[in-house]
């Protein structure tokens, strides 16, 4: 992958500031976006090169919009926009608020709505293009109970970004991948609302990974498009085990936890 427009949301820091590193190594033009403009722009010059740092809180519709705008204007053009902006929470499904729950889907949900309603239609402008959504493998199994609304949020990702797919089948350059880490060492954890749960559990099932391992698989997607990927190669073994029995997975879970 060389030559390519990158818009990456979350860059500041984790996941997307490792992807920005990544892609701007190999030789294309990264804009990195997130709400903490300091901290976007030493990534920036970290990077070198081609980059644009964009302050842009993901929950507003006209901050993603002139985020595009923004890249637009500086490139001309935009080849792959990374949904990765998150927001963990650490909450008991019978103790969440409305306020707690309707900001973790603005985070999400909502922002990664905005994303690929203001990026698609330059896409079919263009005839070409790459969405790519990061979810969570908590969004397939419920390894880690008090993270209920974050894994809702993801699993309401995963079928936005499947029926996207679908209504984009008569435009097959434009491709929308669902990229699904399991447990990273980011400070992620440090900024969940709620503090952090015990998520040993899940890194005794599928094992842990940095935020540099994780960007190189989300970067090898952008160089080959596929619908859906497991960061962690175990956690799609284990995501099968799940479904084919669900009570029996979730009573060994109990049973761990």
């Amino acid at each position: 992958m060389t030559g390519k427009v990158v818009v990456i949301t979350g860059a500041s820091e984790g996941i997307g500031e490792a992807l920005a590193k990544v892609v701007g190594a190999q030789g294309n033009t990264v804009v990195l976006a997130a709400r903490r403009e300091k901290l976007l722009r030493q990534v920036a010059e970290e990077i070198g090169g081609k980059t644009l740092a964009v302050e842009t809180d993901v929950t507003r519709r006209a901050d993603v919009e002139h985020l595009r705008d923004a890249a637009l204007q500086a490139f001309g053009q935009v080849d792959v926009w990374v949904n990765n902006a998150g927001q963990g929470i650490t909450k008991p499904v019978l103790e969440l608020t409305e306020e707690e729950l309707d900001e973790v889907m603005r985070v999400n949900l909502k922002s990664a709505l905005y994303g690929m309603q203001t990026i698609v239609p330059h896409f079919m402008l263009r005839g070409s293009g790459h969405v790519i959504n990061i979810s969570s493998v908590l969004s397939r199994v419920p390894f880690v109970a008090p993270r209920a609304a974050y894994s809702a949020s993801k699993a309401a990702l995963n079928i936005l970004t499947a029926n996207l797919r679908m209504d984009l089948a008569a435009h097959p350059d434009i491709h929308v991948s669902l990229v699904l880490p399991g447990i990273v060492r980011t400070k992620f954890f440090e900024h969940a609302i709620g503090g952090t749960p015990n998520w040993h559990q899940v890194a005794g099932a599928v094992g842990s990974q940095s935020a540099e391992e994780v960007a190189e698989v989300i970067a090898d997607v952008i160089d080959n498009p596929r619908a859906e990927v497991y960061t962690n190669p175990a956690s799609a073994d284990v995501v099968r085990r799940y479904h084919e029995d669900v009570a029996g997975f979730e009573a060994n879970l109990r049973k761990r936890g």
